[in-house]
């Protein structure tokens, strides 16, 4: 296993980034159209066709999801993944017609530094576009596609990914783009909140520090309302209602209170996708779900520690240090 959400069958990653820009998008194409849900947790979301993907809503199946950076302009990113999968075939039938259906989310990284006098049209069009274009099994962390302009309280934020398998062999892979109002790690020191859920030194292997004091506990936050947003698809190779899926999203948003401090905050977006590819029964719909979901919670908080672990510090002034830079 990758110890990536590719590592469940047929679904790729593409990642496309503008350096000078400090932005990108990252784009999780399906190879079948799978059942999906959302959870949206934050204060101040974006997002793009996640109404159809309410359990009581006619689509069943979605060809693609996106992450991205640019704000609300980010949303654009989404055509761009639209028009390629319009060029493969893709989408729901009606008649004659054939409607590519691309959910996706965006956060804020509009004040990180980088160039965003880009005329008249945002590139996040044609950021979605190249991502898609480019979506394999293997991709990098850190700072890549949406994760470029990322960042946290303290710390350069990213994109991160783990994956893990439940006692019947059914796997879960969490992606997530970490632009937090608040910290993944404890107080000042090199820490991760999600410590308790590591494997295999993927984010350091600093455990947790042996006590916590008062000023650890003390909120570390951005100034004001920039900036700010953790985005993210959990996915597994199970059968699932998009009913199920949606209680597999929220139970993933734990994932999130386990990795980050404050999390779902007024001034944060958070948004859980969920999918799932329906290659693989569950063995009880009740239990298996459940444990699904604890899996979930723990890949996802894993997922978020190794996008700030990855992740390198822009070359802007003024520019947030990364974990490395700090820690080593």
């Amino acid at each position: 296993m990758r110890n990536l959400i590719t590592d469940i069958a047929g679904i790729r990653v593409g990642n496309a980034s503008d350096a000078a820009l400090g932005s990108g998008s990252t784009v999780i194409v399906f190879d079948a159209p799978v059942v999906a849900a959302v959870d949206v947790r934050g204060g101040g979301p974006g997002t793009r066709e996640t109404a159809l993907l309410d359990p009581a809503q006619t689509v069943e199946g979605i060809d693609a999801i996106v992450l991205s950076g640019g704000s609300a302009f980010g949303l654009d990113a989404a055509s761009g993944v639209q028009a390629y999968m319009r060029e493969q075939g893709r989408g729901f039938r009606i008649g004659d017609a054939v409607v590519p259906i691309i959910p996706g989310a965006i956060m804020f990284d509009l004040l990180n530094g980088g160039d965003k006098n880009w005329g008249l049209y945002p590139p996040y069009r044609d950021l979605g576009y190249a991502a898609a274009k480019n979506a394999s099994a293997d991709f990098a962390l850190g700072n890549t596609g949406a994760g470029l302009g990322a960042t946290t309280a303290t710390l350069k934020g990213g994109l991160g990914s783990a994956s893990a398998q439940t006692r019947d062999g059914i796997t879960v892979g969490a992606i997530v783009v970490v632009n937090a109002v608040g910290t993944t790690t404890v107080g000042d020191g090199p820490h991760f909140w999600a410590a308790p859920f590591e494997q295999n030194g993927e984010y350091g292997g600093r455990g947790w520090p042996s006590q916590f004091t008062t000023s650890d506990l003390a909120i570390r936050a951005k100034g004001g309302p920039r900036e700010n947003t953790t985005i993210a698809l959990i996915a597994t190779d199970a059968t699932l209602s998009k009913a199920q899926c949606n209680r597999l999203a929220v139970m993933a948003q734990d994932g999130f209170a386990r990795a980050i401090y404050p999390v779902h905050t007024p001034l944060d977006g958070d948004v859980v996708f969920s999918a799932a590819t329906g290659a693989k029964p569950l063995a009880d719909p009740y239990y298996g779900l459940a444990e699904l979901g604890m899996i979930a919670g723990n890949v996802m908080a894993r997922a978020i520690a190794r996008g700030v672990y990855e992740a390198t510090a822009l070359p802007f002034a003024g520019a947030q240090p990364s974990w490395r830079d700090r820690f080593g």
